[in-house]
Order: structure tokens, then sequence, then C-alpha cells
């Protein structure tokens, strides 16, 4: 059975790939330091799977402890997660966002080539290609200055990975996702921010169990089809499944090239109130909310051309945006009914 590194492994996407890796196979060992993530994940993905993983509680920016773990925990391949990923927040603290995203980048890929770890997917952001000049964006498409500190930690770590691969000769593939939404269809795992949430979906959940009062809608003067942003909005159980799909290719050497890119999203955008609608419609609610001004780092409009990643990665989303939303809603209500 191969081992698996999943560093942020108690986070969003990082728990629903957990439980899709045990799921396909995988021994799978975690390493989160839980300043994103709350550790009863823990037993939540064991509840699923009935297999617990190992955990280790680890901040990647200590680099000895990163080095020790690896020392002694033989692995076969990493999924690196383990990043901070608001982009409002990072515009408001670059330097935190700098420290933790690419130091703790930089410690992983110096223990993994002491160690001979030879394969690592990295979680990137479709934020690298700022505001494309063209829709739908695929791999080809020329990269821009991102927006805001966070974006420029995800194309500063793919640079950083570029490198590291050539050099090193590693195998390195970078996911380029677009906006992940859903939970798991068990309720058992989902969405859960620290304090306000700054994406859309958990805010929409929260003002529809009366957490929050309002849901801010950032601008209504976008040159969209209702004046507000598009975005594609991608269920985080295809996620998880691409990066099974991912790292089995890496262990099976069917890569092309030592170094991959592929974007993760639908192929389709939707706007902010298309969303808020769907979401009423697949639940039968109504939602509060209010248009506010613009927010700073925000684009128009991104949403993917996903064709490379069916044809390479034998991927295909296949949860509906609805359905996403239902979901997330009864992970929300199970949330609800545990407290």
């Amino acid at each position: 059975m191969k081992k698996i590194l999943v560093t942020g492994g108690l986070g969003y996407i990082g728990s629903h790939t957990v439980v899709a890796l045990q799921q396909a196979g995988y021994e799978v060992l975690i390493i989160d330091d839980c300043s994103n993530a709350d550790k009863d994940f823990l037993d939540r993905i064991t509840s699923i799977t009935s297999i617990r993983p190992q955990y280790f509680s680890i901040d990647l920016k200590d680099q000895l402890k990163t080095n020790q773990f690896f020392e002694n925990n033989p692995v076969d391949g990493v999924i690196h997660f383990a990043a901070y990923k608001a982009v409002g927040e990072s515009v408001e603290k670059p330097l935190m966002y700098y420290r933790n995203n690419l130091m703790g980048l930089i410690n992983l890929l110096e223990a993994m080539n002491e160690n001979k770890v030879d394969h690592v997917i990295f979680s990137s952001s479709c934020t690298v290609y700022g505001q494309a000049d063209q829709m739908p964006i695929d791999e080809q498409t020329p990269l821009k200055k991102p927006e805001s500190p966070y974006g420029k930690t995800k194309q500063m770590g793919e640079e950083i990975l570029e490198d590291y691969a050539s050099t090193y000769q590693k195998n390195v593939i970078c996911l380029r996702y677009f906006n992940p939404v859903g939970a798991h269809p068990s309720s058992k795992i989902g969405e859960l921010p620290k304090g306000i949430p700054n994406n859309l979906v958990p805010y929409v959940t929260q003002t529809a169990a009366g957490i929050r009062e309002c849901l801010s809608v950032w601008g209504d003067d976008y040159p969209t089809r209702d004046g507000t942003a598009i975005r594609d909005y991608i269920d985080v159980n295809d996620l998880a499944d691409a990066h099974v799909k991912a790292i089995t290719r890496l262990m099976e050497q069917k890569n092309k090239t030592n170094l991959e890119f592929f974007n993760l999203g639908t192929g389709t955008g939707s706007t902010v109130l298309e969303v808020v609608n769907a979401f009423e419609k697949a639940n039968n609610l109504s939602v509060n909310y209010k248009i506010q001004p613009r927010r700073a780092g925000d684009i128009v409009e991104a949403f993917a051309d996903n064709s490379f990643a069916k044809k390479e990665l034998n991927w295909q989303p296949t949860i509906s945006l609805e359905e996403s939303l239902r979901n997330s809603w009864n992970w929300e209500q199970n949330l609800g009914q545990e407290k």
C-alpha cells in the first residue's frame, strides 16, 4: 500500500482528499497545524472511512520538525494543501501570507529532497491567471500579475516548483482549481471557516442558518450578466477525485513531463447572484443579501477550460451546482444539530 502525506489534511479540500485517497486504497498520513482547521476532522474522516489516518501536528515553517517527520516516516508522495487561502485577508496581511505559504513550501521541498521523496501534487489556484483576457481559461493562458498576495504566493509557489522539478528531477503536478464548493454527501465533513467566512457558499449557508444577519454581495457593477462577478464553482468531492487521479498518475509514472499543470473547474461560470438563487431553489429557502461596493483583489470573471484534465487525468466533474449547494446546506444543518 502506497503511503501519501497530505499537508493541510484536516482542512476543507484536504479532508475530502484524505477520504478519497483512503477509499482508493492509499495509506494516508496528515500534517496540519490546525491554524485554519479543526482537529475533530480526524474523527470525522475516520467515521466515513473507518480508517484513522496517522496525524502529526507540525507547522511547516518549523524546518527541524518538518525534517524530522520525513526522517521518521517514509512516504511515496506528497499532496501539499497547507497554506493560508483568503484573498481579502492576504491584502490586509501580505507578510503573513508570504512567510507561511512560501516558507512552508520551501521547508517541505527541502525535506522531501533530503529524504528522496520524488512526487508532489501542489494545491494551486486559478488566481495565478489574474484577470485573463479570454474565457474560458486553459493551461496555455498567459499568467498575469495576480490581484492579491494570496495569488502571488501561488504563482511564486509554481515557480519554485518549476526550478525544483528541473534541478532535482522530481515529479510535480500543479492543480489550479477554481472555486471549491459543496460538502461530503455524508454531511460529516465540509467547509468550516474560522470566524467570518471569506468564501461565498459558507457565508450563504451561515446566513440561511441565521448565524450571519446578511450576505454581502461585493459589487453589482461588473460587466457581467447581472453585474455580479463570475466564478467557476467546482464541487470539493470532484476536486478530491482529481487529486487521487493526479497522485496515481505520478505513482504509475504516466506523467508526460516532470512538471504538469491542470485546470480543475466545471467549464462554466456562474455569477454570485446565480449561486444565491440556485441555493435558494435547491433548498427551498430565501437568503437575505445586500449589495456592497467591490472588494479589493477581486477579478471580474474566471472559469475553466477543463478539457486537458479530462483527457490526461481521465477526470470528469460529476456533481452539479445544485447538488453541491444541497450538500453544503445539509452540512451546515448537521453542524447546527451537533451544537
